[in-house]
């Protein structure tokens, strides 16, 4: 009993998949015995979304009945270590959900936004990084000014290679002779030297032509040797980038050593983290410069909180992970410890289509370059159930499955 009324209790734990911009999301919703209170988290593994709704049905809901929900740091620890096996992509996907969800309850009952639960705003809106690409660095150069002509003062700038595969250029149109996809899913071949080469001549030419106003991002996604990657990262230092990201793949972090003395060019990195095993060294040798994990891969607020405020101890920023494999209730979390983290960095940018904003009620919005909350109670955003269940997981050949990438040999690169 409290206060005389009797505690608040766990009800219900389920999970809603839905995909309504055709990518598939996994949200928790955690019922309590308070007639209408309700919380939501993002268990988002948008890889293997099947096995993280069986982590939650099967093992957590029964784990999870009838405690306390504003004990959320209790439940926490205790979840995390039901498994006894713990911090691998699906448990902490799943743990992330419930995890989430508390939160949520918890402002609800405060009548705070989770912002505020976490210490309060210091700022009023998150500054966002768009996606710019195109086919040539003429092109990606157009794309950056449009977003600065909307108010964006950061910008990823991707650019195709001819008769190659790469990521994040959009426009580009693979030709020549590459290597044969075995299945329609695979868009031709990469290779790393011509690559790199494209990408020193496009930030050549978007600094010739944009000057040094714009902050200019841009992702490697771990596809290229780490001695390359160091290459690339003392090559483009003259060009002032914001940061590179992801250079090493989590396989290969202790490079981050060895480039660490040799260029000051900012790094972004962890994206692909699970394990504090992971990033917790790397932190304390300040070996980077902006943590970018995805929330729901590390396990949910509490955790994310923690870090963050590890990361500020040593300079180092946030920049969450954000594209459309976070569910609007993952972005809502990420809008929270923007708002509330002295450290924050930069935020992704995503844009919600209507038939995501119709589903999910409440999406932060996006204005001017900024993320803006909406300021209502818990994390501020809600779900039309009904209206999830018309958005079906799409079919697909691989269930989801990340297609492999491969070199003009068959070789499957990283990621």
């Amino acid at each position: 009993m409290a206060n005389g009324l009797p505690r608040l209790k766990i009800t219900d734990v389920k999970t809603i998949l839905t995909a309504p911009n055709g990518i598939r999301l996994v949200i928790v919703k955690v019922e309590t015995s308070e007639a209408g209170l309700y919380g939501l988290g993002c268990a988002t593994f948008t890889q293997r979304p099947m096995a993280v709704a069986t982590s939650v049905d099967e093992y957590l809901k029964p784990f999870l009945m009838g405690k306390d929900p504003d004990r959320i740091e209790d439940i926490y620890q205790s979840a995390f270590v039901s498994s006894y096996w713990r911090n691998g992509p699906v448990l902490n996907n799943a743990l992330s959900g419930i995890d989430m969800a508390l939160w949520d309850i918890k402002g609800k009952r405060a009548n705070m936004p989770v912002y505020d639960l976490l210490g309060g705003k210091c700022r009023e809106a998150a500054p966002l990084y768009a996606h710019a690409g195109g086919r040539d660095p003429e092109e990606v150069a157009d794309s950056v000014r449009k977003y600065m002509e909307e108010g964006y003062r950061h910008v990823r700038a991707q650019v195709s290679v001819p008769g190659y595969s790469v990521y994040g250029a959009g426009g580009g149109k693979v030709t020549g002779k590459i290597w044969k996809p075995l299945s329609p899913e695979q868009k031709g071949a990469f290779e790393p030297t011509p690559y790199v080469n494209a990408v020193i001549r496009l930030f050549d030419h978007l600094r010739s032509e944009l000057g040094n106003e714009v902050e200019l991002l841009h992702d490697v996604h771990e596809r290229i040797p780490p001695i390359q990657a160091i290459g690339l990262a003392k090559e483009l230092e003259k060009y002032r980038l914001f940061f590179l990201e992801d250079v090493f793949a989590p396989e290969d972090i202790e490079y981050l050593r060895i480039l660490r003395p040799q260029t000051s060019t900012p790094i972004a990195i962890s994206e692909l983290f699970n394990n504090m095993c992971e990033y917790v060294p790397m932190i304390k040798d300040r070996l980077f410069d902006f943590i970018r994990c995805h929330l729901s891969q590390i396990g949910g607020i509490s955790p994310a909180k923690k870090l963050a405020s590890f990361c500020e101890f040593f300079g180092i920023r946030t920049a969450w992970h954000g594209p459309g494999d976070v569910s609007p209730v993952g972005h809502a979390a990420n809008l929270a410890l923007d708002l509330s983290c002295y450290n924050f960095g930069v935020q992704e940018r995503h844009v919600f289509r209507q038939e995501t904003q119709d589903v999910f009620p409440g999406c932060p919005e996006l204005r001017d370059g900024y993320l803006w909350s909406n300021d209502k109670p818990g994390l501020g955003i809600d779900i039309d159930e009904e209206l999830a269940a018309k958005f079906p997981f799409p079919e697909h050949p691989f269930n989801g499955a990340w297609p492999p990438v491969r070199k003009l040999d068959g070789t499957v690169i990283r990621p």
